[in-house]
């Protein structure tokens, strides 16, 4: 787990696999990719998280946990108190084959539930969350041992609805689904293409053979197209600004989206309003 000791006057401040998160304006968060399961506590504001299948908000004083392997677009939002505030833990595969190993406890099934977990705010998580608090005013304070030993309170908290047991300690990687469909569905999620590749159960190699024989296209282009098509819609169909538009289709930067825009439709995307 990695540390950073230098804390300043920043959004995140990460220790070991404890995130303090703070913005004082509507941001979005910069990787969509969910590597690892993230138990969420929502202190200030909200927070927008898109997803294949809508927008779900988590309102101050939410907690929630947010399974690996999946996509999500997160807007964090400050509320009329103040700037938007979280704390995150992040539950990684090795610290949960530690706790499955030292307690015998061990996925009985497939997690069939929703990616995305609302949890009870129940005084025992309320009272977690309060306790992580001192160590971002102290963060000298927090140790590995002790975020190691906050991190087996929080898993042991978890494990209180036994649904999750199956969600939290289930360690095989995502099987091989349907590529068509999936693409289709998260086209706008910017993550490299091993990101694609293993959340559609393939390694690199064969995700880009496959694609190639679905789409008929290499995977960066077809996904080019795909994104520039959808900004096209929006700002003709829906009446966006081109601004707002090139990050939410899945571009990185203003000025690449412009370019292609223009590249591909032969007018800048301002005229096309």
């Amino acid at each position: 787990m990695k540390k950073l000791t230098n804390f300043t006057a920043v959004e995140d401040r990460l220790q070991y696999n404890i995130l303090y998160s703070c913005t004082g304006e509507a941001k979005r968060g910069h990787e969509p990719f969910v590597a690892e399961h993230a138990l969420t506590y929502i202190t200030h504001g909200e927070i927008h998280l898109h997803t294949d299948k809508g927008v779900l908000v988590a309102p101050k004083g939410t907690i929630g946990l947010l399974r690996r392997h999946q996509l999500v677009k997160a807007v964090k939002k400050p509320g009329v108190d103040g700037p938007f505030m979280s704390i995150n833990i992040f539950l990684d595969q090795q610290a949960l084959r530690r706790y499955s190993a030292a307690h015998d406890v061990h996925a009985t099934g497939i997690y069939t539930g929703d990616p995305i977990v609302a949890l009870p705010v129940d005084p025992f998580m309320k009272g977690y969350f309060d306790s992580l608090m001192p160590y971002f005013e102290h963060p000298e304070q927090l140790t590995e041992t002790l975020a190691s030993l906050k991190t087996t309170e929080a898993i042991a908290l978890l494990l209180r609805n036994p649904s999750l047991k199956n969600l939290l300690f289930d360690f095989s990687e995502p099987f091989k689904i349907d590529l068509e469909a999936y693409m289709n569905r998260h086209f706008t999620y910017n993550v490299p293409l091993e990101q694609f590749a293993r959340l559609t159960g393939r390694s690199l190699s064969t995700f880009k053979r496959d694609f190639a024989k679905t789409f008929r296209t290499p995977p960066e282009r077809w996904l080019q197209k795909r994104r520039l098509e959808q900004a096209h819609y929006l700002i003709t169909q829906r009446h966006q600004r081109p601004s707002e538009v090139y990050l939410e289709v899945g571009f990185e930067n203003f000025s690449h989206f412009s370019t292609a825009f223009k590249k591909e439709f032969g007018q800048n995307a301002s005229e096309v309003r």
